[in-house]
């Protein structure tokens, strides 16, 4: 299921590092120049779930395998990169196909690591890159209303309304105000949805602080976090090179006892991922047994049939029921046979809409 958050941001303010972290990997350049991102990389990361490894323990697996959330490196924009400044046009687009996007800000000075503005302004390099987005936006706007401007001449009424409706978006963004907080009627809001606008994705700002301030944050990082809950939009602060380093430890124990001496309960990282998947209004359900439990990612709202398929065409082409017990009582009555003897186990039918958490088992015939 290719659920994605695109990692934006100007040039040299830590994505590719935080990409490398994210993924484990190297694949991504983090050198200190512009532009050292030239194909965007993509990666999953597996999503460390605490009930996944709860059932996995009741029911004896022989495995345990996590549902994951894939994360997308894209270069640095830069001021102008609507109108194909630095490697804009192009970069523009590969955020077009993404669901979500990050976007990491900087908020640490360092001598040694440019700046393509030569300050720190977290604020006024926020409002470059989302102008850019919106600049995109309102080009793409302009090219729907040709088309829907010559339907509305004749006795389209949708087509009339259509345009009323991208008249009306254009203005707002043009005014600042980006397409994901205007307010229309649900028929029209899914003619905005279908453009794939980049200012109606959701968006998490990620505060990329120094070491010092990854327990509190700083001045620039809590203007930052301001600023997003006056747009009602998540603020996550962290040390991108601190991440790194602790990807670097291979060994769990020893990476826990790094970031617990710290100061740190967990990775930002993990705390950035379970973000990213909130973002995506994605939920996880359960399948357990002997050979394996395992963690699957579905759309909240998803009904019992659909999340049948996630793990075959066939659970859901024949769907009978779904044998359902809530994460709270499984781990209540130590797994399914005592929760089934106390009344706990649900049978549901095609049109139920599964909740996080749920431990399921489809009955299907084909």
């Amino acid at each position: 299921m290719g659920f994605n958050c695109g990692i934006i941001g100007l040039p040299n303010v830590g994505k590719s590092t935080l990409f490398n972290a994210l993924t484990g990997s190297k694949s991504a350049l983090a050198e200190n120049y512009p532009f050292c991102t030239i194909e965007p990389n993509i990666g999953r990361v597996p999503l460390y779930d605490e009930r996944l490894v709860n059932i996995s323990k009741i029911a004896s697996s022989k495995n345990t395998i996590p549902t994951f959330i894939e994360f997308v490196d894209i270069a640095g924009l830069v001021k102008g990169a609507s109108k194909g400044e630095g490697l804009g046009n192009k970069f523009l687009s590969k955020i077009h196909e993404t669901d979500a996007i990050c976007h990491v800000i900087r908020c640490f000075e360092n001598d040694d690591i440019s700046h393509i503005s030569g300050k720190i302004d977290p604020l006024r390099d926020l409002e470059i890159v989302e102008t850019e987005l919106m600049i995109a936006d309102i080009e793409r706007l302009e090219r729907k209303k040709i088309n829907v401007t010559k339907k509305a001449r004749g006795q389209d009424k949708f087509a009339k309304k259509t345009l009323e409706v991208i008249n009306t978006t254009i203005e707002k963004i043009t005014k600042g105000t980006p397409a994901r907080d205007i307010s229309l009627e649900q028929e029209y809001m899914n003619v905005i949805k279908e453009l794939n606008l980049l200012t109606y994705k959701p968006i998490l700002y990620i505060a990329n602080v120094s070491e010092e301030a990854v327990k509190l944050g700083n001045t620039d990082s809590k203007i930052l976090e301001e600023y997003g809950v006056k747009r009602n939009i998540k603020t996550i602060t962290l040390s991108i090179k601190l991440e790194s380093e602790i990807s670097e430890i291979s060994e769990t124990t020893e990476r826990l006892k790094f970031i617990n001496a710290l100061g740190l309960s967990q990775s930002s990282l993990d705390k950035l991922s379970k973000a990213g998947y909130g973002l995506l209004n994605l939920i996880t359900f359960f399948t357990t047994g002997i050979k394996e439990t395992r963690a699957w990612t579905i759309m909240k709202g998803t009904k019992a049939n659909i999340a049948a398929g996630r793990i075959h065409n066939d659970f859901s082409r024949g769907f009978i029921a779904a044998e359902t017990i809530s994460y709270e009582d499984y781990t209540l009555y130590n797994g399914e046979q005592n929760a089934k003897e106390a009344g706990k186990m649900r049978i549901e039918g095609k049109d139920y809409e599964v909740i996080d958490g749920d431990i399921i088992l489809f009955r299907f015939n084909v």
